[in-house]
């Protein structure tokens, strides 16, 4: 009786350092980040690229619970500031816990989630974590005084930045916000991002049936729908549009669009949908670049389209606005990581100049 006593209190004490500490999604010491669907508090949803749940904790490890519509998310995880090492999460379709770190020496330690894929992966609901038996969360970090907004596709996206030069750039695993020239620049300005972002999305036509005047104001970036963002609940400093390029490929290449609309119809699309943006963020530097792929190649006409717009508004008043074009290097697929930190430095030196940030 005596052995079989202690045999039953090793299992127990066994069972209690093995079954951890779980930290619920609705904690209020995990800081979340981008357009989150908080309808169901204890599920909220990401779908955005580049969204992410920050936190400090103890304890020797750390896994995440994610419940994935699809299966095709990745995310990056970052322990203790290590920005090289992530590690990265490829989501299963349905509910599974993630171990991303084990061994962690006694103290505090901070962790970064963050979503690379974006919404045509679809969503993911975040079920919390789970830490070593003895673990707690802590205060989380302080959150960032300045905002930035990118409304763009798949350069803003990330799509294949993480692709070999010569392999193809339409693999998830490649897919990799956190390096786009997005997220990059908004780490170099210290800056709290959101990316409102689609792969082949346009102002006039997309790939699909709906274009960003159409999604720009969604909660939920899976598809077009009925959600809607508040507006009031976020508000950006700083915003970057990144688009064009999609409508270059479908309107001049593909011949998609009819009638053909003339460079004074172009014009004016791009302009209205800049002017949505200025009408919610009115004190914001608005920046309407482009690039870096083939719709700014010399000779083509859409970098004077974006430039035209924007001398437009400023004709009517608009003195927080202005245009970069990012340089064609001749590349012809999607950005890699190279590409997109060129880009970034560019566009950071631009808003540091402009917005006196």
């Amino acid at each position: 009786m005596k052995l079989k006593s202690a045999f039953l209190a090793l299992l127990l004490a066994a069972g209690q350092a093995l079954a951890g500490v779980a930290i619920q999604p609705d904690n209020a010491q995990l800081q979340y980040t981008g357009r989150i669907d908080f309808a169901n508090r204890l599920r909220p949803m990401l779908s955005w690229p580049g969204t992410s749940i920050e936190g400090n904790f103890t304890g020797a490890s750390l896994a995440v619970k994610l419940d994935d519509q699809q299966g095709k998310n990745f995310f990056n995880v970052f322990i203790d500031g290590d920005l090289a090492k992530p590690v990265v999460i490829e989501a299963a379709q349905g509910s599974k816990s993630y171990p991303v770190a084990s061994g962690l020496a006694p103290g505090a330690h901070r962790f970064l989630i963050t979503k690379r894929t974006e919404g045509e992966e679809g969503g993911t609901f975040f079920q919390g974590l789970e830490l070593a038996d003895g673990g707690a969360l802590l205060a989380p970090p302080a959150r960032k005084q300045r905002h930035i907004e990118f409304f763009g596709d798949s350069i803003t996206s990330g799509m294949g930045n993480e692709s070999p030069d010569d392999g193809p750039d339409h693999l998830l695993k490649d897919k990799n916000n956190f390096m786009s020239y997005a997220s990059i620049t908004a780490r170099a300005l210290d800056a709290e991002a959101h990316i409102t972002s689609q792969s082949g999305i346009g102002v006039m036509i997309s790939w699909f049936p709906f274009t960003m005047p159409d999604f720009y104001d969604q909660l939920s970036a899976v598809g077009n729908n009925d959600t809607q963002w508040d507006f009031s609940a976020w508000t950006p400093e700083v915003v970057v549009i990144n688009l064009f390029q999609n409508d270059r490929w479908l309107i001049d290449r593909e011949k998609r669009l009819t009638p053909m609309p003339d460079d004074a119809q172009r014009i004016q699309a791009y302009r209205i949908f800049v002017q949505k943006i200025r009408a919610l963020y009115p004190n914001a530097y608005i920046v309407c670049a482009l690039g870096s792929m083939d719709a700014v190649q010399e000779g083509s006409k859409w970098p004077g389209y974006v430039r035209t717009a924007v001398d437009q508004m400023r004709d009517l008043g608009d003195r927080r606005i202005d245009t970069i074009v990012f340089p064609w290097t001749g590349f012809g697929g999607h950005p890699r990581v190279k590409q997109h930190q060129a880009n970034a430095a560019l566009l950071t030196a631009f808003i540091r100049q402009k917005a006196g940030w």
